[in-house]
C-alpha cells in the first residue's frame, strides 16, 4: 500500500496552508493497493520531533469505509479523534520557532474490520482498537520548520 499527497511528496516541505501558520486544513491524501481483505481505513498524523516524551498527535481519523481511498483537502465528515491540543480533528504543523525541521508522519492504516470508536478517541484508544486488525500501513513524511 502506498500513501501520497498532491500537495507535497515524501520528504518534502508541507505547504503553509496545511499548517497552524496557514489555513490549518488537512492535506489531500490518497492511498492505493490496499490488501484484498481491507474492511476499513484509518489515518494518523504525528510529530516525533516534538520536544516531549511522546510524539505530538496532529490527527486521528477512523471508520473510513473500504471503498474510500482518498480524502480531499480539509476533508469533513470523518470520525476523528483528539489531537494533542485536546481538540477533535486535524491540527496542522506548528513546531516551536527555531527548533529545526520537524517530520510529520502521515499514516494510512488498512484494517480487516471497521473500528468501533466514538468521536474524540485518543491515539492510545485508537491504537488499542486497531491492534490485531492492521493489514498494512502506508506512510508519507512531510517536513515543516518555523
Amino acid at each position: 500500500m502506498k500513501l501520497i499527497s498532491s500537495a507535497f511528496r515524501d520528504g518534502e516541505r508541507i505547504p503553509k496552508a496545511y499548517t497552524g501558520e496557514g489555513r490549518n486544513v488537512s492535506p489531500p491524501l490518497e492511498w492505493n493497493d490496499p490488501p484484498d481483505d481491507t474492511r476499513s481505513f484509518a489515518l494518523l498524523c504525528e510529530d516525533p520531533d516534538a520536544p516531549q516524551e511522546e510524539p505530538w498527535v496532529h490527527w486521528v481519523a477512523y471508520g473510513i469505509p473500504a471503498d474510500v481511498t482518498a480524502v480531499v483537502e480539509g476533508v469533513e465528515g470523518l470520525t476523528e479523534g483528539k489531537n494533542s491540543r485536546g481538540a477533535i480533528g486535524y491540527d496542522g504543523p506548528m513546531p516551536p520557532p527555531g527548533h529545526g525541521p520537524h517530520h510529520y508522519h502521515f499514516k494510512a492504516y488498512a484494517l480487516d474490520a471497521p473500528i468501533d470508536l466514538e468521536p474524540g478517541a485518543s491515539k492510545k484508544k485508537f491504537l488499542e482498537a486497531v491492534e490485531g486488525h492492521v493489514l498494512a500501513i502506508a506512510e508519507l513524511v512531510g517536513i515543516y520548520e518555523r
